[in-house]
């Protein structure tokens, strides 16, 4: 299956990211399969607990709600929200197979979603799209606590001691993102808005898991 590479500049735009999640979805989860130690440490850093609400922005298929329900276990709350139907579609049957009654899916772009109020932690996996959209951080931030716990992770540039791994970086992104900037830093807007976050650069820094949480 082939596809064109969406533009690569400017900010992120959501048409062209519905067709690369749709062009994706059949093999996204072998894509993101190798990522999985990064998840679960992800997850981990958000220090969930019972009976707590936790948002998954940018859950694509779901792969990570069966970590976050078990968090939070059956008193808590799982709001995943993708603007891939697709993607959400399979999100869905994975919610269904399993039975968790604590999961609940939204099917829309971040910075318009329907999200409870004060939820006390948000997971960013591999959303870099959503990193580089201000509606998106300022919305997803207005509904968590004060306090709340953030975990983001994902692609970036290898610092100049490792660039020679950039055209590395870059043939992941263009797969799975429709903006290259912000690439430096894909965290930086939730800091720009007062996230407390610590950065761990990982693989020659070609990858980060960022963690912390709001004043």
């Amino acid at each position: 299956m082939g596809i064109a590479p969406p533009a690569l500049a400017g900010s992120a735009d959501e048409a062209a990211a519905r067709a690369l999640y749709r062009a994706r979805c059949g093999y996204y989860d072998l894509q993101l399969a190798p990522y999985e130690g990064l998840r679960r440490c992800a997850v981990e850093r958000l220090g969930l607990k019972p009976g707590q609400v936790v948002l998954d922005i940018g859950c694509g298929t779901g792969m990570s709600l069966d970590l976050l329900q078990q968090a939070v276990g059956p008193a808590g709350r799982v709001v995943a929200v993708d603007q891939s139907h697709e993607m959400l579609e399979q999100a869905r049957q994975r919610v269904e197979r399993e039975g968790w009654q604590q999961v609940e899916l939204v099917c829309s772009p971040v910075q318009d979603a329907v999200l409870p109020a004060r939820a006390d932690a948000a997971l960013f996996h591999f959303t870099h799209d959503i990193l580089q959209t201000p509606a998106a951080l300022d919305h997803v931030l207005a509904q968590l606590a004060p306090g709340a716990r953030l975990a983001v992770c994902g692609l970036k540039w290898a610092p100049p001691l490792f660039a020679a791994f950039n055209p590395l970086v870059w043939w992941h992104a263009v797969q799975s993102v429709t903006t290259l900037d912000g690439l430096d830093a894909p965290w930086a807007g939730l800091a720009q808005r007062g996230a407390r976050l610590t950065v761990e650069p990982l693989l020659c820094g070609t990858l980060f898991l960022a963690s912390g949480q709001l004043p």
